[in-house]
Formats: structure tokens, C-alpha cells, sequence
């Protein structure tokens, strides 16, 4: 894909207009560092980016038919490189390998594009024998670092790469997206607003039981209120008694949609309601209490999962949690 069509599919103007103008003028950097979270078309974008820098056409972006753009196509594009974290980090031995490979082809004139995926977890080590390459910059070698915590990756790599900021996709975006590939409409609406990224929001939906929490946190959302007999017998037989309590965190920030959306309604923000195939309850409940009082059952959420956080027993923070609910 080039990069005018990712602008449109993904919408990351900021990086696209910073890629854009180095390509349009011919100052590309050595080194570029492509940070936001998962999800939002960085990869797409490191690919077409690297395509548009070996296009051997006279235009800006990558013309697709040239002898470079069809080796890309095809997976044989010898001067791009990839690293990926060995387990859980990137090792020296691997920056190492890369090194040698980048200093036999600095000797050519070929242009040669290198990607680092998950930057931030190379290691201490990995990062200065990197910083050390960084430093003395071969000039046909360009740089991509990925990462979604530009702030773990070290700061003296980050004072030598141009910053290419992504931005969260927005909700709507993502539904769209994730309706599109078939998912629940319902389902979706929820799992975009527990997450910043469309791979964080699709392995929400992947998750066993996603639909069960769902439901549950209705229910409980709707007991914690008048029926707190209810409420606890449900949470005892539902939650703690089965395999769904795995999920708390999950059923937490769940259940603060639930309550938020309360809110939503008394403002007039219907379009922003998560359990929209609730509106009618949601309506007829929204008023039960004051804008703040939801915003206490909000707060008392927070507090729930800070307590489990600490090591309280889970069941004895949620039930508190019920009483907090309840009392108001």
C-alpha cells in the first residue's frame, strides 16, 4: 500500500505529513522512531515508507511497478531487514548480527532500510551497541524503531531519530473497522472503548468470555443499585465460582462503562452510549441518581481495582465494591 492510500485507510496525518515532506524534499533521516500504540498502522506504514524509499520512479511515493517496488511486493527485497524481539527482549547478539550485515552493505550505494520492532525492549546492552551505530550514520542506510513507549526507549536513541508520532484511533474508527473484518456490532462498541489500538480491541474479542462479562456487568449493573441481595448472590455464583473471574480487570472497566454511559445519557450524548442495546433501561434510569452520584460509582470502581492491585482478596474488594455501589 503506498502512503497516500494509508493516510486515508489509517488517517495518521501527523505521520504522513512528516514522512511525506521528507520524501517530497530528499531529506530522509537516518533514523526514524514510529511511536503510538498497537494497532494503528505503524507497520503498514514502516512497509510503505521503506517501499517509497527504494521506488527507483521520479515521484515522492512508491510507483508500484518499477523493478524495486515489484522485489518489495514480492518479498524479495534483500536490503530491507527486520528485527524482532528474541523472546521477550532484543539482545545484544542480535544488534550485533545487524551491524555486520549494515557495515558489507554500507560499502555499496544501495540504499538499505532496517525495522526494529518493539524498540523499547532491547536491552540495556542492545541499546548502546545500537546508540553506537546511530552515532555515525551511514548515508544510503536508513532506520525505523517501532514502539508503542517512546518514553522506555533510551533517551539518548531518541535524541537521534525524527519522532513520527500515531495517534489512537478513534472508537468510531475502530468499530467500523472491527464490524467490517465481522465482528458484534455490540461487541465491538464495547471492546474499542477498553483499549487505544485495533489489536488491543480485537484480542479483547477474542478473549473467552468477553460476551459472558458483558453480560454479567449488565446485570450487575443493574442490581447494584436497588437489589444488593441480588447483586451479591450473582457476583458468588457468576463471577467467583466460575472461570469469569480471570477477567476482573476486564469486568471492571466494564462496569465503568456502565455507569459512564448513565451519565452520558443526562448530558444528551446518547451517540456516545457503549451499551447501546441497553438505551431503554438506560433511559428510564439515567435520572435515579445525580451526574456526580454516577461519577461516585465511577470513582468507587477505580478504587476496587487499586485495592485487588494491592493484593486484597478479589471477592472481598468487589463485594465492598457492592456495598460502596449501593450506598451511593
Amino acid at each position: 500500500m503506498s502512503l497516500e492510500r494509508l493516510e486515508q485507510a489509517e488517517g495518521q496525518w501527523k505521520a504522513q505529513r512528516i514522512l511525506k515532506h521528507a520524501l517530497q524534499s530528499g531529506r530522509i533521516s537516518h533514523a526514524y522512531l514510529f511511536n503510538g500504540p498497537s494497532g494503528t498502522g505503524r507497520m503498514a506504514t514502516a512497509q510503505a515508507f521503506a517501499k517509497a524509499l527504494f521506488c527507483s520512479s521520479d515521484g515522492w511515493d512508491a510507483c508500484g511497478h518499477c523493478l524495486e517496488c515489484r522485489k518489495f511486493e514480492h518479498g524479495n527485497q534483500t536490503a530491507l531487514l527486520t528485527i524482532a524481539p528474541d523472546g521477550q527482549s532484543i539482545k545484544i547478539d542480535q544488534i550485533r548480527e545487524l551491524q555486520r550485515n549494515l557495515s558489507y552493505r554500507g560499502t555499496q550505494t544501495q540504499r538499505t532500510v532496517y525495522l526494529i520492532e518493539r524498540a523499547e525492549t532491547m536491552t540495556l546492552q542492545a541499546a548502546n551497541s545500537l546508540l553506537k551505530f546511530l552515532e555515525e550514520p551511514v548515508s544510503p542506510i536508513v532506520a525505523i524503531l517501532i514502539t508503542d513507549n517512546g518514553q522506555a526507549v533510551l533517551p539518548t536513541i531518541r535524541s537521534r531519530t525524527q519522532w513520527v508520532p500515531f495517534l489512537p484511533v478513534s472508537p468510531d474508527m475502530m468499530l467500523q473497522k472491527l464490524v467490517d473484518e465481522g465482528a458484534s456490532p455490540i461487541l465491538a462498541r464495547a471492546a474499542v472503548h477498553l483499549t487505544s489500538g485495533l489489536d488491543g480491541a480485537r484480542q479483547i474479542l477474542q478473549q473467552n468470555g468477553f460476551a459472558e462479562i458483558r453480560n454479567l456487568v449488565i446485570q450487575l449493573g443493574k442490581e447494584s443499585l436497588s437489589r444488593f441481595t441480588a447483586a451479591m448472590i450473582t457476583a458468588q455464583q457468576q463471577l467467583f465460582k466460575t472461570d469469569l473471574s480471570a477477567g476482573m480487570d476486564v469486568l471492571l472497566s466494564l462496569l465503568t462503562l456502565w455507569f459512564k454511559d448513565l451519565t452520558q445519557f443526562q448530558a444528551g450524548r446518547q451517540d456516545k452510549i457503549v451499551f447501546i442495546d441497553q438505551l431503554d433501561w438506560i433511559s428510564s434510569h439515567a435520572y435515579d441518581r445525580s451526574f456526580a452520584g454516577w461519577v461516585s460509582c465511577m470513582e468507587h470502581i477505580l478504587e476496587a481495582g487499586k485495592r485487588i492491585r494491592a493484593n486484597v482478596a478479589p471477592q472481598l474488594a468487589f463485594e465492598q465494591l457492592l456495598v460502596n455501589l449501593q450506598e451511593g
